[in-house]
């Protein structure tokens, strides 16, 4: 069960980053450690689009995130590239069964401990930044509430971060 009070808290907290000076990237730890911490998935990352047009890495829960995100952006395979092109969440319950859409990335992930993925979109409208990725050890899908709460703290993050590029 979700704790609704400390997912306001938290929505509240990335909000307060509008009228705050802020460090955008120290502040993407704060989403991928919320979700870790209130949502029932094990890690968490987000890739972000830079000025160049380059999706980076920009923050993640564990060293483990770490690797498997650099390993999907090095391969260009993955469910967090396919969200940010498409603009759309993508999910996969069990990165264990085949056929599998992404397969050096299920294999890497499987390697890393990871068995489920949920990407959601970084977006404002039309604008795409990058995606938040979601990690489980176990295959399962992850709840849908969970994924629209990680969703919410994206959409806030995404709108502190378009904010802080326009000042």
């Amino acid at each position: 069960m979700l704790d609704h009070q400390r997912i306001s808290e938290t929505l509240v907290e990335l909000a307060d980053t509008l009228v705050l000076g802020f460090d955008g990237i120290d502040f993407l730890h704060t989403p991928t450690e919320r979700c870790v911490q209130l949502l029932g998935v094990d890690a968490a990352g987000i890739l972000l689009i830079d000025q160049w047009g380059t999706l980076s890495l920009v923050a993640v829960s564990t060293e483990r995130t770490r690797l498997l995100e650099l390993f999907q952006l090095q391969n260009e395979q993955g469910p967090c590239l396919d969200c940010y092109h498409s603009g759309q969440g993508v999910a996969c319950a069990d990165l264990t069964a085949t056929p599998q859409q992404w397969p050096r990335f299920a294999a890497a992930a499987r390697e890393q401990g990871f068995a489920a993925v949920q990407a959601v979109p970084m977006k404002l409208r039309e604008q795409i930044l990058g995606a938040l990725n979601l990690f489980r050890c176990t295959p399962d899908a992850i709840p849908a509430e969970a994924t629209a709460v990680a969703q919410s703290f994206a959409n806030v993050a995404t709108i502190s971060l378009l904010q802080l590029r326009a000042l």
